[in-house]
């Protein structure tokens, strides 16, 4: 398997450090709001990496956080007037939803920055001892010029970045571009004790400690969106090789950018696209189908045309699959997707071309004639499917429109999360969650036993 690196700019083989563990860690989201389609794409890229590598090695341990302590965070629960936790829970759950409705696998840690403050204790200490970091008028900063080898991720010279940074440069900052570890907290803003005094977390330590805490000093590979290259990686990669005097990441990965209609996603244009507004009107499979469509390395241009496509070629591929429907394939699916298949994936994730090797099996399955041919090609489509967690519904359900079962969880999470939200007496939420099942033609009948839901045509 071969894996371009960011940091080399270069397609490596894919060497993990343990043969036998394979480590991953992908920065998740900060829940102060519902994730738009830009969002998406790196759960849905990783998630997929992940399923290749668990047919690979014998065990992989997938970490992607959750950051639910953040300034916005605080600014979006004082503009609502509710407290933070109901800011982070409700949002975490959203995106939980949104995750499962387009068909992303959950990790298998998925840390939260509150619940790692000794961790991230522990790493600001470690700085401090080794002489990278230093207090100042209650803050912790890290000193950019401790460290040699910062810029080498981003690629950029230290000295430029430092004079792009000498404007407005904050009195507790030695250096203009040294960054905050620790910050103080008023009374009326979210914080823990610390030997600083007290105060909460700058945001580039939460992962480097998180990903000590669960993955070790060196992790095979850490991914996110291109936009997080620098500042945050950068800062990430700086902090932990200064606090464990070791090699913090082997494989870099990053994925490009969505566009809409060849523009910037940007609240100012008004192009953001929230994932839960177009599940009103898309299948979560469309929409993956989508994000997988493109290389992950590349931009991505999201347009009605691109997801209207993305239908049709599922239309095709489940079409194919219908044909088959009573074609017996046992209970080894899964276990043989096609050498060209692999190929492609294990070629830095070549998303593009899988896809075209799985449309040529669907082309050979609508025209096999014998029983073997036909259960080798349904077996082969299956366990493609299972890589690109795709072709996951009985065809019928997909043409009918029907429900699926992930669906049926999904509508599930959301009931469940309006039965709380009415114990709470949080109405408006409870109400705002029946109109969007109702806009998705599903009926809530409320009874002494709970609320049972049913799809109207």
């Amino acid at each position: 398997m071969k894996l371009y690196n960011t940091e080399t700019k270069s397609k490596l083989d894919f060497e993990p450090l343990d043969p036998n563990h394979v480590k991953v860690y992908v920065c998740g989201p900060t829940v102060y709001n519902y994730c738009h389609i830009g969002n998406f794409r790196p759960p849905v890229v990783f998630d997929v990496l992940v399923r290749v590598l668990r047919k690979s090695y014998p065990k992989v341990t997938y970490v992607r956080n959750i950051t639910d302590i953040d300034d916005k965070i605080n600014a979006a629960a004082e503009q609502q007037g509710v407290s933070i936790s109901d800011i982070t829970t409700r949002f975490t759950e959203a995106f939980h939803e949104d995750l499962l409705a387009v068909g992303v696998l959950p990790p298998d840690v998925e840390p939260k920055v509150t619940t790692h403050i000794a961790e991230i204790h522990k790493e600001i200490q470690a700085l401090i001892d080794r002489g990278h970091a230093y207090v100042e008028q209650g803050h912790v900063l890290f000193s950019v010029g401790s460290f040699a080898e910062y810029g080498q991720l981003s690629k950029r010279d230290p000295e430029e970045l430092l004079a792009g940074a000498r404007i407005d440069v904050a009195a507790y900052k030695r250096d203009a571009g040294d960054f905050v570890l620790w910050k103080p907290s008023s009374d009326d803003q979210p914080g823990w004790d610390s030997p600083w005094g007290r105060g909460r977390p700058g945001w580039h330590i939460e992962c480097t400690a998180m990903a000590a805490a669960h993955l070790g000093d060196t992790i095979d590979i850490h991914g996110g969106g291109h936009d997080l290259i620098f500042p945050h990686h950068e800062n990430e990669r700086a902090q932990s090789m200064c606090a464990h005097d070791a090699p913090f990441v082997r494989y870099w990965m990053h994925n490009g950018f969505v566009n809409v209609n060849q523009e910037k996603m940007s609240k100012s244009v008004g192009n953001v696209l929230w994932l839960r507004d177009l599940l009103k009107d898309y299948a979560g499979e469309a929409i993956r189908y989508v994000l997988l469509a493109a290389h992950y390395r590349a931009p991505l241009d999201w347009s009605d045309d691109v997801i209207e496509q993305a239908k049709n070629s599922l239309d095709r591929l489940y079409g194919a699959l219908r044909k088959l429907v009573d074609v017996d394939v046992g209970e080894s699916v899964g276990a043989q997707a096609p050498e060209a298949f692999l190929a492609a994936l294990h070629d830095d994730l070549n998303t593009p071309r899988a896809l075209a090797e799985l449309f040529a099996l669907a082309k050979q399955a609508n025209t096999a004639e014998s029983l073997v041919e036909k259960q080798r090609l349904k077996q082969s489509m299956l366990a493609a499917g299972e890589y690109l967690g795709l072709l996951q519904q009985d065809p019928e359900a997909w043409f009918a429109g029907k429900t699926s079962e992930l669906d049926a969880q999904f509508i599930d999470a959301l009931v469940a999360e309006r039965t709380q939200a009415k114990e709470d007496k949080n109405w408006a939420r409870a109400d705002e969650i029946r109109d969007e099942l109702s806009q998705r033609n599903v009926v809530l009948e409320d009874g002494a036993d709970g609320t049972i839901w049913r799809v109207e045509d």
